[in-house]
């Protein structure tokens, strides 16, 4: 009965969040197209490109004004009917929608992958490796850097160090990419023992060793940045959490009970805290898939941040939805991951399957 009820949960969530995700699609859809403005703005640069292609091709120069009119129409028409601009925007948006729902990301109009290929899933897919490579490191150095300063901070309330950690939590407001910029200042310019950006040597090294170690040394600035951008804050937070469940009634009692104290913070501070903890964890995770513009634009690291600048520069439509809607699903399941590990880790939350 039990497993039962957890599976007519698990759906009934899974469904809410579904139906939610394909709302915000549609919103973005409206967005960035801006209520088919965009379409606008497209077809007046094709119209001025094709112009400007015919009068520069020198077969096209003897002939009459109103022959090159009627080739340009005829390029221009088969350009709209090529971008599927030949259909109204609201026919089209529905068309995005399920095409969203089903994953069938489309192709761009402008942009092409690393290897030439027009699809938007390749164009996603062959950056994404890079983004997670580096961001998920930086998440899970973060992660457990903060969770375990935090825990030592908490048990040390009031010293010389917790001072200066929360008096210097404001830093953390400063972005990843002005550490960055700091960063390639003094390891770069100054020292010249790192590299300021990209992803590998160039040429890169063949013996496979090699290569992996010229990616770490690359890796070395950015995720030092964002390391140093959030830490004082995460080690904050944590800190503050810590220290409200640590006077909770539940833990009073433990003491009084005579626990021993590494019992009471694993069971009574640390487990009841991590809720809140996962959930920034999971969240930013997901949030950082999806690249840092100006952040990989600082170190000109070839991930997802460099696909959306570029697709936002171009307006080429198709890509921005791949990008938006690959995300939104990621969420989508991060978020119904998390809604069954709280009541794992969370002692006091209780669902009432069935």
């Amino acid at each position: 009965m039990a497993v039962k009820g957890l599976v007519k949960y698990i759906v009934k969530r899974g469904l809410v969040l579904y139906a939610t995700m394909l709302a915000g699609i549609y919103i973005t859809i409206l967005v960035a197209n801006m209520g088919g403005k965009v379409d606008e703005i497209i077809l007046a640069d094709l119209q001025t490109q094709i112009w400007d292609t015919v009068n520069r091709n020198p077969a096209y120069r003897a002939l009459s004004g109103a022959e090159r009119e009627r080739i340009v129409k005829q390029m221009l028409e088969n350009e709209i009917k090529r971008l599927g601009l030949d259909t109204p925007f609201l026919v089209r948006s529905f068309r995005y929608l399920i095409d969203a729902a089903t994953l069938n990301l489309g192709r761009a109009q402008f942009m092409t992958s690393d290897t030439g290929s027009r699809l938007v899933a390749n164009i996603i897919l062959e950056r994404l490796p890079a983004t997670v490579m580096l961001f998920t490191t930086v998440m899970v150095i973060n992660f457990f850097l903060h969770l375990f300063l935090g825990l030592y901070l908490s048990r040390r309330y009031g010293s010389l160090l917790d001072r200066l950690v929360v008096a210097l939590a404001p830093t953390s407001v400063l972005p990843g990419w002005f550490y960055g910029i700091i960063l390639i200042l003094i390891f770069y310019t100054w020292l010249h023992v790192l590299p300021p950006g990209g992803i590998v040597d160039v040429p890169p090294p063949k013996d496979p060793l090699l290569y992996a170690l010229s990616v770490l040394k690359h890796m070395i600035l950015p995720m030092a940045s964002w390391i140093i951008a959030g830490f004082f804050l995460g080690v904050y937070g944590n800190r503050t959490f810590f220290l409200i469940f640590s006077t909770e009634d539940y833990v009073e009692a433990a003491k009084a009970k005579g626990l021993p104290p590494g019992l009471i913070e694993r069971r009574y501070i640390l487990r009841p805290s991590l809720p809140p903890i996962i959930t920034g964890f999971a969240l930013g995770l997901i949030g950082s898939w999806g690249g840092a513009i100006i952040t990989e634009t600082v170190f000109n690291w070839p991930g997802l941040g460099s696909v959306a600048y570029t697709a936002i520069q171009y307006l080429d439509t198709p890509v921005i939805l791949g990008f938006t809607v690959i995300y939104a699903y990621l969420l989508m399941i991060t978020v119904l991951i998390l809604d069954i590990i709280y009541g794992l880790v969370d002692p006091r939350i209780k669902v009432r399957f069935g």
